[in-house]
């Protein structure tokens, strides 16, 4: 990949579908955008109905295919000036903050924080019970105990915002881009 101009914003998306559409609108509103999707993100889009191929119309995308997560390295020569995961599974979240760095996301996020990059993640599971959407209808979901204390946990660490809904998610982006000198389209 060659040098951007300014750096941009690196998106990562893991499997979960809850508030995926809504995040993908987000994305498409934003100026450089990356988007890097872990297998499951993968398996997910289809699930929804969304071709990756649809993705890559707009943006560049970079999928989980090498062990080491070679893309990773782009957060060390500037190409990002920010992270945002969203949606992140509880999965996910869970491995932030056990510190295990295994799939494109979760490394993207180690990374981004020993390179002082702010992270955004837009955690799935945020209350004991939520309304999300599944592939072909609506669902309530509980989140375990654990889920939910994961979640508390990475609200705590350094260069990272956790955000709860998606107005909170657009909010947070918003405050980013400020502090950059830009905005959404």
């Amino acid at each position: 990949m060659t040098e951007p101009k300014t750096p941009r914003i690196a998106w990562g998306l893991t499997g979960s579908g809850h508030y995926l559409r809504e995040c993908l609108e987000l994305i498409d509103r934003l100026p450089d955008v990356d988007i890097f999707v872990t297998r499951a993100a993968v398996e997910v889009l289809s699930m929804y109905g969304i071709p990756l191929k649809s993705l890559r119309g707009k943006h560049r995308v970079y999928q989980d295919h090498t062990a080491s997560s070679v893309p990773v390295g782009f957060l060390y020569s500037g190409h990002y000036h920010t992270l945002i995961i969203g949606p992140a599974t509880s999965n996910t979240v869970a491995k932030c903050v056990a510190g295990i760095s295994d799939t494109l996301v979760t490394n993207l996020y180690a990374q981004a924080g020993k390179c002082r990059i702010p992270s955004i993640v837009f955690a799935c599971d945020t209350e004991p019970a939520m309304i999300t959407e599944a592939p072909d209808r609506t669902v309530t979901v509980y989140p375990r105990p654990i889920d939910l204390e994961n979640t508390r946990r990475l609200k705590c660490f350094p260069d990272t915002l956790v955000t709860e809904s998606v107005a909170a998610l657009k909010a947070a982006i918003e405050q980013r881009l400020a502090c950059l000198n830009t905005s959404f389209s």
